[in-house]
C-alpha cells in the first residue's frame, strides 16, 4: 500500500498515519462500551443504586448510539471529515471528563449519553472514510485492522476495566479514556484529512423521528427476562417503535435525499452480508457476556479471574483480523467466511454436546475458537457488502450494517440471559449446579442454531469482485 496519498485539495497526506490515529481514537471509544460492566458493583454502591439502574450505563449507551448511527451518513456527506472526527473526539472526551467528576448517578449519564453519541457516529464513518481511501483490491487488508477495533476492543474492554480497577479507583478508568482520546485529538489535527467528497443537503428530520423507533425496540429488548416488568406498557412501546420503524423505512425510500440509502438493501450480497456480520457478532457478545458467568457460576472463579480468562481468545481475535483481511484478498470472500462460519459452528456444537462442568482450559480454547471464527467473518463481511456497492453508497452500506449488527448483539445478549434464566429456573429441582449447567446448555444449543444459519448465509454468497451493484 501506497505511503502517500492525496486529499481530496490534491495536498499529500501519510495515509497509515491517517488510519493509525482513526483507529486508535475509534478502539479507545469501543472499549468503552464494553468495559463498564466489570465495574458495576463499585458503581452501585458509589452511587447507592440497585443493578437495574447501574444497567443503564450501558442500556442506555447503546441505545443512543444506535439512533445515530442511521445520522452518520448525513454528517459524512455535510460536514468535512476532519471536522466531524475531531469534533466527536472533543464530544467523548468532554462526556468522559463529565464521568469523572459525577457526584450522582444522572450526572454520569450525560456523560455517557455523550460519549454514546460520539461513539455511534464514529463507528460508521471510520469504516466508511477507511473503505474510501483504499482501492478495492487491498480492502480486505485495510478492513483487517479495522476488525481490531470492532471485535478486539469489545473482547478487551471488560480485560482492561478489570486491571485498571484492581489497582485504582472507577475514576482511573476514565481518566484512561480520557488521556487517550487527548493524545489522539491533539494528533488528529496534524493526521487527519478531508478525504470524504460532500454533499450538502438538508437534513431530514421526521427521518430522525422515525429512527428514534429502533431505540424502542433495542429497549423492549433489553427487557426480555427481567423481573416486574409492566408487559402492557412494554408492548405499547414496542408496537409504537415499529410503527416509526416502518414510518422511516417507508420514507427512505420516497423522499429525493434520504437520511440512509435503503436501496442499498436491493443488493443481494450486501443483504448476506450484513446478516454474516450481525450473526458473528452475535457469537462474539455471548461469548464475552455469557463465558465469564460461566467461570464465575460453574466454576467459581472471581470477576477479575473470569475477566483475565478472555485473553486468550481477544489476542487470537487481534491476531487473526489482520490476516482474514488479506486472505479474503486472496482467496475470496466466501471461502475466508465460510472458514470463520464453520469454526463458530464447530465451538457452539462442542459445547452443545459434550455437556457437564468443564475444565476451565477446555473452555478457554472453545472461546478462543469461536472469536478466532468471528475474525473470518466480521470484517471480510463488511468489505464485501461495500465492494457490492458503489463508492457513494458505501457510507449508507456500512451505517445499515452497524445499526444491524448492534441490533443483533443486543438482541442476542437479551436471548442468551433470558434463556439462562428460565431452564436454570425450571431444573432447580435436579439441584443448583445440575439447574446451571442445564441453563447454560440450553444456550449453547441455541446459538449453535444461529450459528448454523449463518453458515447457510456464507454458503449463498457470491465473490463480491464480481457482483458490483450500479444502484
Amino acid at each position: 500500500m501506497n505511503e502517500q496519498s492525496v486529499d481530496l485539495q490534491g495536498r499529500p497526506y501519510h495515509r497509515m498515519a491517517f488510519i493509525w490515529t482513526l483507529l486508535a481514537g475509534t478502539f479507545t471509544m469501543s472499549i468503552s462500551q464494553s468495559s463498564l460492566s466489570t465495574a458495576y458493583p463499585t458503581l452501585m454502591k458509589y452511587f447507592g443504586v440497585p443493578a437495574s439502574t447501574i444497567q443503564w450505563l450501558t442500556t442506555g449507551f447503546m441505545l443512543v448510539m444506535v439512533v445515530m448511527m442511521p445520522v452518520s451518513p448525513w454528517l459524512l456527506n455535510n460536514l468535512r471529515f476532519p471536522v466531524l472526527f475531531i469534533s466527536m473526539l472533543a464530544l467523548f472526551d468532554v462526556g468522559t471528563f463529565i464521568i469523572y467528576l459525577a457526584t450522582s448517578f444522572p450526572m454520569m449519564m450525560v456523560g455517557r449519553v455523550m460519549e454514546a453519541m460520539a461513539v455511534g457516529v464514529m463507528f460508521p464513518s471510520y469504516q466508511s472514510v477507511m473503505l474510501q481511501i483504499t482501492p478495492e483490491a487491498k480492502r480486505g487488508g485495510v478492513m483487517g485492522l479495522a476488525g481490531l477495533v470492532m471485535g478486539s476492543a469489545l473482547a478487551v474492554g471488560p480485560i482492561i476495566s478489570g486491571i485498571v480497577l484492581r489497582y485504582t479507583t472507577w475514576q482511573g478508568l476514565f481518566v484512561v479514556f480520557m488521556a487517550v482520546i487527548t493524545v489522539v485529538f491533539l494528533v488528529a489535527w496534524k493526521t487527519i484529512k478531508n478525504v470524504m467528497p460532500q454533499k450538502t443537503s438538508r437534513l431530514d428530520y421526521l427521518s430522525v423521528i422515525g429512527s428514534l423507533g429502533f431505540i424502542g425496540i433495542l429497549y423492549v429488548i433489553n427487557q426480555i427476562g427481567k423481573a416486574g416488568v409492566n408487559w402492557g406498557l412494554e408492548g405499547a412501546i414496542l408496537v409504537v417503535s415499529l410503527l416509526l420503524v416502518a414510518y422511516f423505512v417507508w420514507r427512505q425510500f420516497h423522499v429525493a435525499e434520504p437520511l440512509l440509502e435503503l436501496r442499498v438493501l436491493k443488493t443481494f450480497n450486501f443483504d448476506l452480508a450484513a446478516l454474516l456480520t450481525g450473526t458473528s457478532y452475535i457469537a462474539l457478545i455471548v461469548v464475552t457476556i455469557i463465558f465469564p458467568l460461566y467461570y464465575q457460576t460453574v466454576l467459581g472463579l472471581s470477576p477479575f479471574a473470569s475477566g483475565m480468562s478472555l485473553v486468550p481468545g481477544a489476542i487470537l481475535l487481534s491476531l487473526l483480523n489482520p490476516l482474514t483481511g488479506r486472505l479474503a484478498d486472496k482467496i475470496g470472500f466466501k471461502a475466508t467466511m465460510l472458514t470463520g462460519m464453520g469454526m463458530i459452528v464447530l465451538g457452539w456444537a462442542l459445547l452443545a454436546g459434550i455437556g457437564g462442568k468443564q475444565p476451565l482450559v477446555i473452555m478457554i480454547l472453545i472461546a478462543a475458537l469461536i472469536e478466532g471464527g468471528n475474525a473470518f467473518v466480521m470484517m471480510p463481511a463488511v468489505t464485501l457488502g461495500a465492494n457490492s456497492l458503489p463508492d457513494h453508497l458505501i457510507p449508507h452500506g456500512t451505517a445499515v450494517i452497524t445499526t444491524v449488527r448492534q441490533i443483533a448483539g443486543s438482541t442476542g445478549v437479551a436471548v442468551a440471559t433470558l434463556i439462562l434464566a428460565m431452564v436454570t429456573q425450571s431444573h432447580l429441582s435436579l439441584g443448583s449446579m445440575a439447574a446451571r449447567l442445564a441453563g447454560y446448555r440450553a444456550v449453547f444449543i441455541t446459538f449453535l442454531a444461529v450459528s448454523i444459519v449463518g453458515f447457510i448465509f456464507a454458503a449463498m454468497l457470491r465473490d463480491g469482485r464480481k457482483t458490483k451493484s450500479q444502484a
